[in-house]
């Protein structure tokens, strides 16, 4: 890339290169099908298949076989709620999940009510959060499934996962968690925060993109979703196809980095983001952080600049990559219903931009930035006649 900064590090993050040096074996000398066993180089691809495993199984808590390695988060998404919605009807047709979810989940549950399951969204507050007494209160005896995220991809506000857990095995009641934006971030243990099935996403934590996983729970508990995929019956039956083993070595040597260097990395993330913030809240009037006063992801901010369009923040700053919403649903013009949950107006949905460092983000791009993303902000809200009339307001 250019001399561009890069903060949008939620919607992906680059390829660390110790991940790429684990790939490169395994696109060029090393090419066996991994599910050819009878000769070397099918073995060699299934043994990096394994370490790979037990090195994405480690940085959840899981065990190797609870691992199944998908194309993203978004397939495990739908392998997950749909595979549930089809092997436990018995019980019941009823999920519940919440209004600030990714729009995977979202949109696969949109699919279902179609096909006859019934589904409950809960609201959350001002800050982000639900409330787990109406949690509670909503589920049924046909409850199936509760699926809701470990931390949101836009505000980074981190759920409550482990009192979560608590009420779905209170209730003997499905726990799924989207874990894409935490994996590598937060420490995370499927056991002790009581989660059923899990997914996360290599590209979020410096693997290659087009690699994922789903973590489904086979200790004491064997949750049945089915095959998602019909074919050779690669990885335990779950997900038929020729497994992509340079992607699956990245994801493995990226998970294992992230484990180790996780916690150091994250704190500094942390500092450079609470300078961005209170440089921001200092140089910049009318502006708030959206999540503020909740349990936040270390790398992520979204700012609201009121009285000016997030978009046109943007334009103005070329050389910096930022985000107005999920990278999902940023080619549409449409406020982010995330933030509308929240309670922001359109207007404020409309003057957010998300800031999400990363790995490779350095004290000398935050303080470029929030000269930057100052400068712009004064200049834009100069030339705003609604800038005018709020000023003239507060006479």
């Amino acid at each position: 890339m250019d001399n561009s900064i890069y903060l949008d590090n939620n919607a992906t993050t680059p390829l660390d290169k110790r991940a790429l040096d684990a790939m490169m074996p395994y696109l060029t000398n090393f090419y066996g099908n991994a599910s050819s066993i009878s000769h070397k180089a099918g073995r060699w691809a299934a043994e990096v298949i394994e370490t790979s495993r037990k090195q994405v199984a480690r940085l959840i808590g899981a065990i190797p076989a609870e691992i199944i390695f998908t194309s993203g988060a978004t397939e495990a998404i739908n392998m997950v709620i749909k595979g549930i919605f089809k092997h436990y009807q018995i019980k019941g047709k009823h999920f519940i999940t919440c209004q600030t979810e990714h729009k995977a989940v979202l949109e696969v549950f949109t699919f279902l009510e179609k096909e006859g399951a019934e589904v409950t969204y809960l609201p959350v507050n001002s800050q982000g959060l639900l409330n787990l007494d109406e949690l509670e209160e909503a589920i049924r005896p046909d409850t199936v499934m509760i699926a809701l995220m470990y931390a949101n991809n836009e505000t980074g506000v981190i759920n409550p996962v482990a009192e979560i857990g608590r009420i779905c095995e209170q209730h003997e009641v499905l726990f799924f968690c989207d874990a894409t934006q935490v994996a590598g971030k937060i420490p995370i243990d499927v056991t002790k925060d009581g989660i059923d099935l899990l997914c996360l996403s290599a590209h979020k934590l410096y693997g290659p993109k087009g690699i994922g996983a789903v973590y489904v729970k086979r200790r004491n508990k064997r949750i049945q979703i089915g095959p998602f995929i019909h074919g050779g019956g690669q990885e335990g039956g779950m997900r038929g196809g020729t497994l992509n083993v340079p992607a699956i070595a990245g994801f493995g040597e990226a998970a294992a980095i992230s484990q180790k260097e996780g916690l150091e990395e994250n704190k500094r993330l942390a500092d450079l983001r609470d300078l961005l913030e209170t440089s921001i809240l200092a140089n910049i009037t009318a502006c708030h952080i959206n999540g503020q006063s909740t349990p936040r992801l270390p790398n992520t901010s979204n700012i609201c600049f009121q009285y000016v369009k997030g978009e046109e923040i943007m334009v103005n700053l070329p050389n910096i990559a930022l985000a107005a919403g999920s990278a999902c649903t940023s080619g549409k013009r449409e406020p982010s219903h995330v933030l509308l949950a929240m309670g922001l107006s359109l207007s404020d949905a409309g003057s957010c931009l998300r800031f999400s460092l990363g790995r490779f983000t350095t004290i000398e791009e935050i303080e470029e930035v929030i000269a930057s993303v100052t400068q712009v902000v004064i200049k834009l809200r100069q030339e705003s006649p609604i800038w005018t009339l709020h000023l003239l307001n507060k006479l």
